[in-house]
């Protein structure tokens, strides 16, 4: 069994348990074994650098150097930390002088980057790892009347040059995964257009407009779910339903779900188990469809 170290972030265990209890039990079933490691801290996601660059990348490498003394890779599930530790970890590789400063401020807590490992976004881990074919012998409910809308986000495909997820123009992980499931990975236009999320607090109409642009499209192409790797997405796709009814007075009710749920659910998972309350649009049409 592969071992990773686990880096859960700020959003996810505060807001939405149904995003790690999903990734815990999909990712143990697959053969991957997540090690939770003391003394983690926010990721210092890429805004925080427009206030200090170099404290920034340090509070972001004092992560990695964590993994780096368990010996462990880093595994991530939420998009934005992706980003940040992935982002912070190749840069700190490639320049010299950067890794000095960071590792000045580091040691003032006895920390040291190193760059002896690699961080990883969950989904590249079961696509190239464990390998969609494994995924597909995992599935003993193929979710045939699945019709399911990727969604990727911004935060896994750029800086592609750095993150080196997948194709930032023509990605395919995610909808290679969901075809894995039995379910269809269906086409809807602007469909790597942003959802607004992290507009959330800054502009919230904006915000709004974006989310309601997002589930419209989805909706109009005959999705059953949009399917989400980022908690920043699922919050403003999902509460955003409720907000956009309000608004526009526009009735959408469509799901919004994470990877790793609609994995479970796949293999067999029940869904009482998967903290369905986490959702604000009702999931139980989607599961009628799973029989």
């Amino acid at each position: 069994m592969k071992s990773y170290a686990l880096f859960l972030g700020c959003t996810i265990p505060a807001r939405q348990l149904n995003y790690e209890i999903s990734a815990r039990k999909a990712l143990k079933a697959l053969g991957i074994d997540l090690v939770d490691l003391d003394g983690m801290s926010c990721c210092a996601p890429p805004p925080i650098e427009s206030v200090a660059v170099d404290a920034s990348l340090a509070v972001s490498a004092y992560n990695i150097c964590l993994a780096e003394e368990a010996g462990l890779d880093l595994l991530t599930i939420c998009s934005g930390c992706f980003q940040s530790l992935a982002r912070t970890n190749e840069l700190l590789k490639r320049n010299s002088q950067l890794r000095k400063r960071v590792n000045q401020i580091l040691s003032k807590i006895g920390k040291e980057f190193k760059g002896s490992i690699e961080v990883k976004h969950y989904l590249k881990v079961l696509h190239d790892e464990v390998g969609v074919e494994e995924v597909r012998r995992n599935v003993t409910k193929q979710l045939k009347n699945i019709k399911a809308a990727p969604f990727y986000g911004c935060h896994l495909l750029r800086p592609s040059e750095l993150l080196k997820f997948d194709d930032p123009e023509k990605p395919r992980i995610l909808d290679d995964l969901i075809e894995a499931l039995g379910a269809k990975s269906i086409d809807y236009l602007d469909k790597l257009k942003c959802c607004g999320g992290l507009l959330r607090g800054y502009d919230d109409d904006l915000a709004l407009e974006l989310a309601r642009d997002k589930v419209m499209k989805a909706s109009k192409a005959g999705a059953d779910c949009i399917v989400t790797v980022c908690p920043f997405c699922f919050i403003n796709l999902d509460l955003g339903q409720i907000q956009i009814a309000r608004k526009y007075n526009e009735n959408y009710s469509l799901p919004i779900v994470h990877y790793p749920e609609l994995l479970c659910l796949a293999m067999g998972v029940e869904a009482k188990e998967l903290s369905p309350r986490s959702h604000r649009v009702k999931i139980d049409k989607l599961l009628e469809k799973m029989v």
